[in-house]
């Protein structure tokens, strides 16, 4: 977990990746999935897996009672105790990693090489801006939306401007801190999730086009190729479930 603590202390983030919970002995197979849910725990049951891999930690802050009759997540930690799955989550660790989440998104929209990493780690680093072959706004979205599987997507900007320049951030990347590094690098597109109302203006007015995923889509897309590496060079059979719903 040494990435996900050198990203917190060098930057001030917060996170709780590792072994969340430890409910089983000899791992046999492995879930891979987004968030600890009643759905992707019932698939690892279906599966007959006895660890459930997360990329959102299942417990981030502390937890001060569980309550089965009425919180959700303590329903899917009961569950998994009960069922001797465990739980590992990785968070900021796959986020960040050299072949991780948001670089694997800055591929899926077209993008080849960073030109700048805004939070430069060891083993990787987070947010990017790069190049993408030239295409119109209007076209740039349509094919976005076929790659995430995007059912959700929300695009600001003249469908006529050309994209050739990218500023990519996973998860709820969007601050002033990011706005800023994009528009420094010359961004001409910035692509993120969870964005306020007053940084979607601020880029607009700025000039820039701005394509908002689900944060689900622009995390999960990275997560299933890391899912596939993982099962390439694994002993365990390895399944993914992707919740449709959050696309």
């Amino acid at each position: 977990m040494s990435l996900s603590k050198e990203f917190c202390d060098k930057y001030g983030m917060r996170d709780n990746s590792g072994i969340i919970l430890n409910a089983s002995g000899e791992v046999t197979s492995a879930l891979f999935c987004l968030d600890l849910s009643p759905s992707a725990v019932a698939q690892a049951e279906e599966s007959g897996c006895d660890v459930i891999v997360t990329h959102h930690p299942a417990i981030f802050y502390g937890i001060k009672n569980l309550d089965v009759t009425s919180d959700v997540l303590s329903a899917c930690i009961a569950r998994c105790l009960n069922g001797g799955i465990s739980v590992i989550s990785m968070h900021l660790n796959f986020d960040a990693a050299d072949r991780g989440i948001d670089r694997f998104l800055m591929q899926g929209l077209g993008g080849e090489c960073e030109i700048a990493v805004m939070n430069v780690l060891s083993g990787g680093g987070y947010g990017r801006v790069y190049d993408v072959p030239p295409a119109t706004f209007e076209s740039y979205c349509q094919r976005v939306k076929r790659e995430f599987n995007a059912a959700r997507m929300i695009c600001y900007g003249d469908g006529e401007r050309t994209v050739s320049k990218v500023a990519s951030f996973c998860g709820a990347g969007c601050d002033e801190d990011s706005i800023k590094f994009a528009l420094e690098y010359g961004a001409d597109t910035f692509v993120s999730s969870d964005m306020k109302h007053h940084h979607i203006t601020a880029l607009t007015q700025a000039g820039c086009k701005v394509i908002q995923l689900t944060h689900y889509a622009s995390e999960n897309y990275g997560f299933e190729r890391i899912a596939r590496l993982v099962s390439e060079k694994s002993d365990i059979p390895v399944t993914y479930y992707t919740d449709k719903n959050y696309l």
